[in-house]
């Protein structure tokens, strides 16, 4: 359950039992998920987005909710972790722009003109990152909690603005 374009964490399951109860933990909001985004301008140091979107396009909408931090600045440019606490299509990129600060790399929701400038330094994809994922197991009850790093193109932005991406 990640937007294509984007890079890191997914969850998958092996069977169809396991896969059920997967997705009851998206259901019940139990599983935390820490995204990285590349924003244009500078969103709230902190934010809680309380706006409803599409369930799926052209649909009604539903709510949702994404809390926000800017972990730093760069230029016209912010790193944002995002913590989304509903799971609804491209809710992240549709939060980012309902507060006017757009998804780098972002073909759909994003700003043409900063997607073009991006792509002109080699960065060919949307710059969200889906950072951690943790979470009860769903059989054991063990506590699950996968990080991955940052992919090269994401990581390449960061190193050309001097920005490190914290745990």
């Amino acid at each position: 359950r990640i937007d294509r374009g984007a890079s890191g964490a997914v969850l998958f399951a092996l069977d169809a039992d396991a896969a059920r109860a997967a997705s009851e933990l998206f259901v019940a909001g139990t599983i935390r998920k820490r995204y990285l985004a590349i924003t244009r301008g500078h969103p709230p140091e902190h934010a809680v987005i309380d706006h409803p979107i599409p369930r799926e396009p052209g649909g009604d909408r539903v709510p949702a909710v994404t809390e926000i931090w800017r972990r730093d600045t760069f230029g016209r440019y912010a790193l944002v972790e995002a913590h989304p606490r509903t799971g609804r299509l491209h809710q992240i990129r549709r939060h980012l722009k309902h507060l006017s600060h757009h998804l780098i790399g972002d073909s759909s929701h994003g700003d043409g003109r900063h997607n073009r400038n991006f792509r002109m330094l080699g960065i060919q994809r949307m710059l969200l990152h889906a950072r951690r994922l943790a979470f009860a197991h769903p059989q054991t009850g063990a506590r699950i909690d996968a990080c991955a790093p940052v992919d090269a193109e994401f990581a390449k932005v960061l190193a050309m603005f001097g920005v490190a991406a914290s745990d």
